[in-house]
Parts: structure tokens; C-alpha cells; sequence
């Protein structure tokens, strides 16, 4: 069986200076319509997939609220930006974490269904 060649064995250094990169022809070059009309007539053509802002700053900026409250279940919901600000708002003004509001609004709801 023949022995592989090493690659760092051979004592001459391989000379690169001979390699230069290719430069384009020249009519590549002047062929390529301007930036500004191949993004014009993309934004007409395609859709944009840029995300959205559907989570307004209100609630994107509210501190943080972590304590230790036995809680150890999450509950996942939909909601619209509405009806979760004031959600939030409720927590802040109240100093609640978000399970001590969701606690309180189902035994609200729950008395509300009681008395009907």
C-alpha cells in the first residue's frame, strides 16, 4: 500500500504570486440594469416578507415580573393587541404578576356566571 502524501512534510514553499483573480469582461459590467429600477420593479412584483409590528411598544416595554409564586404551568393564548394592553395595564397599575391577574379575572368571571 503506498504511503499518503503529508501535507505540511514538504520543505518548498508553494509560490502563489503567480495567481491574481479574474477580473469581469467589461460588458457584464455595463449590461446590468441601475439598483434603483431592479428594486422597483421587485417591490411590484413580489411581496414583502418583512415581519410585521403587531406587538405595539406598550407592551413591549413593561418591566420585568418575576417572583416566586408556585406557579409552574403555562398557559398559552391568542389575543388581540387590545385586549392584551389592557391586560397589561391592569398588572402594572395593580403591581400583579401576570398569573395573580389571570387568577383574579377567572374568580371575577366565575362570580359574574354564579350570579346569572
Amino acid at each position: 500500500m503506498a504511503d499518503r502524501a503529508g501535507l505540511f512534510n514538504d520543505k518548498d514553499d508553494f509560490d502563489v504570486s503567480g495567481f491574481a483573480p479574474k477580473k469581469p469582461p467589461p460588458a457584464a459590467a455595463s449590461s446590468a440594469p441601475p439598483a434603483e429600477v431592479v428594486r422597483s420593479v421587485s417591490e411590484g412584483a413580489f411581496q414583502s416578507r418583512e415581519a410585521i409590528d403587531a406587538v405595539p411598544q406598550s407592551i413591549r416595554t413593561l418591566r420585568q415580573r418575576r417572583r416566586r409564586t408556585g406557579r409552574n404551568l403555562q398557559l398559552n393564548l391568542k389575543a388581540s393587541a387590545t385586549w392584551m394592553e389592557a391586560f397589561y395595564k391592569i398588572s402594572e397599575s395593580e403591581r400583579w404578576t401576570l398569573g395573580e391577574t389571570f387568577e383574579r379575572a377567572i374568580a371575577a368571571l366565575q362570580r359574574e356566571l354564579l350570579q346569572k
